[in-house]
């Protein structure tokens, strides 16, 4: 009986709120990762979803730190369950910034300035430089493969991910889930929705020929649009996938 509570979906309702004020926040946009379906906060803060036992609600509100929360079987119990957004003032850790003094003498100058440990790769032929982040084999397989390999590229990214790219017209049917990609520039909520990176995102609007140009500038909800397409394309090519 236990079991078969935690797989039901049910209506969660719950209140979040501004973890400095305690105010309630409005138009927070609730999205379940598991369901793929959007609803946002009213007024009080309050807002009902649908949801099962270990799904993950992601929370999304400008100004402030995005946060995921699995759900339990306590929320559904206890009514007013609280979910406390942190504003970004708060949740940016302290840098401290120290200007680099140099001494004059090289030797102990170079020994002081900090080293940058992001690779490049290039490739004879071409003219451009590819950044790997770090020097291992996984780097330089991704730079090779997103250049020489195009399609091999693009069967992973789709090919093993069947269940997230599934979610893409789920994603596309749910009016709050576009309304809110539709104002973020950022990938974060498409990268979670979808597991990919940020790097993933943008080899396959590379692959599907989409320019440097709309890559950076476009909202989520565009970027979403031109993945989709991309992903429907792949399918017509590789039936079987």
């Amino acid at each position: 009986m236990v079991a078969q509570e935690d797989s039901a979906i049910r209506s969660l309702k719950a209140v979040v709120k501004n973890a400095q004020t305690d105010e309630p926040l409005e138009s927070v946009h609730v999205v379940n990762l598991n369901q793929v379906i959007g609803t946002i906060t009213n007024q009080k803060g309050e807002f009902s979803i649908s949801a099962a036992v270990n799904d993950t609600l992601y929370f999304s509100y400008l100004g402030f730190k995005s946060q995921k929360i699995r759900v339990t079987n306590d929320m559904f119990k206890f009514e007013n369950t609280e979910i406390a957004l942190t504003e970004l003032a708060y949740a940016l850790e302290e840098v401290i910034v120290r200007p680099y003094q140099l001494t004059g003498y090289l030797e102990i100058d170079v020994k002081n300035l900090p080293i940058n440990n992001a690779y490049q790769y290039s490739i004879s032929g071409l003219s451009v430089g590819y950044e790997g982040g770090n020097k291992n084999p996984s780097a330089v397989t991704k730079v090779l493969g997103a250049i020489l390999n195009p399609a091999d590229l693009l069967r992973n990214l789709f090919g093993k991910r069947p269940a997230q790219m599934r979610k893409l017209r789920q994603m596309k049917e749910d009016d709050q889930i576009r309304d809110l990609l539709a104002s973020k520039f950022d990938r974060e909520t498409l990268m979670e929705l979808l597991q990919l990176d940020k790097m993933d995102i943008q080899d396959i609007l590379n692959n599907c020929n989409y320019s440097k140009s709309f890559i950076t500038t476009a909202n989520d909800l565009q970027i979403l649009d031109a993945i989709s397409s991309c992903y429907e394309e792949f399918k017509v090519l590789n039936p079987k996938k």
